[in-house]
């Protein structure tokens, strides 16, 4: 599908999947990313979307985990949210949206496309993200929570033993400092125009580098470098704390 849009087929494979129709505009511009608004001269992406959505998604999963646990202490709530509503988290919800998951619906630009932007974490979980979007606009609030309790169902019942909920700069730090390696350094570089960068972290410690992250801002490059240094610190230390993101109940 790349260069092209997603046919009436498949976004209905996808509206089957979320359990809701959606005005074909709007989800057309939900799965638009900007390399293929680029290639096809100027399109509306999926980047307003993907705003609003963040903000549906993080007010909906902040009221279903308040009312589910209502002895826990606001820090652990946050720790608990950020394990439902992180990158790799939203990815994962986005893959199990039907048949070939939200990638299969997606409209990317060729580049985007050859490079396997279609299973990129940070590209589904924005998309998704503009999805949700899409149906707080066109459904309204109560049909977008319905989609989202549905869909986070399975994420908002593991959320209490999450722990640290996938907060991998604190996780990481933590682990470090645990090991004796210091304190983890991230070495930022970039690309592109002012209005369009991207963004690389790497994860240095103790003068070693264990994990690098690419992202449309610094700190979501350097939360995905944290995510894969704290699994390499993982399989070098495996008695790290129980609590920490990347351990058995985080998946």
């Amino acid at each position: 599908m790349s260069g092209a849009g997603a046919s009436s087929g498949t976004t209905t494979t996808l509206e089957a999947a979320l359990g809701v129709g959606i005005d074909p505009d709007l989800l057309g511009r939900a799965l638009t990313h900007r390399s293929y608004a680029h290639e096809n001269g100027g399109l509306p992406t999926n980047e307003r979307l993907e705003f609003l959505g963040d903000a549906v998604l993080g007010l909906v999963v902040t009221d279903a985990l308040y009312r589910a646990h209502p002895e826990m202490p606001e820090s652990q709530l946050a720790r608990m949210r950020a394990s439902v509503v992180n990158t790799q988290a939203l990815a994962e919800v986005a893959r199990g949206l039907g048949p070939g998951g939200l990638g299969a619906h997606l409209r990317l630009g060729h580049g985007e496309h050859g490079s396997g932007g279609r299973n990129k974490a940070s590209l589904l979980a924005d998309t998704l993200e503009a999805v949700l979007g899409a149906i707080y606009l066109d459904r309204g609030p109560e049909v977008a929570t319905a989609v989202i309790h549905r869909t986070f169902a399975a994420l908002l019942v593991q959320a209490a033993g999450r722990g640290a909920g996938l907060d991998w700069k604190t996780s990481l730090q933590e682990a470090a400092a645990a090991g004796g390696l210091g304190v983890p350094q991230y070495l930022i570089t970039e690309v592109g125009p002012t209005h369009d960068k991207t963004f690389t972290a790497a994860a240095v410690i103790a003068g070693e580098t264990l994990g690098t992250g690419v992202g449309r801002t610094k700190k979501q490059a350097e939360k995905l470098a944290a995510e894969i240094a704290f699994t390499v610190l993982q399989a070098r230390r495996p008695a790290l704390p129980a609590d920490s993101p990347a351990g058995p109940a985080a998946g």
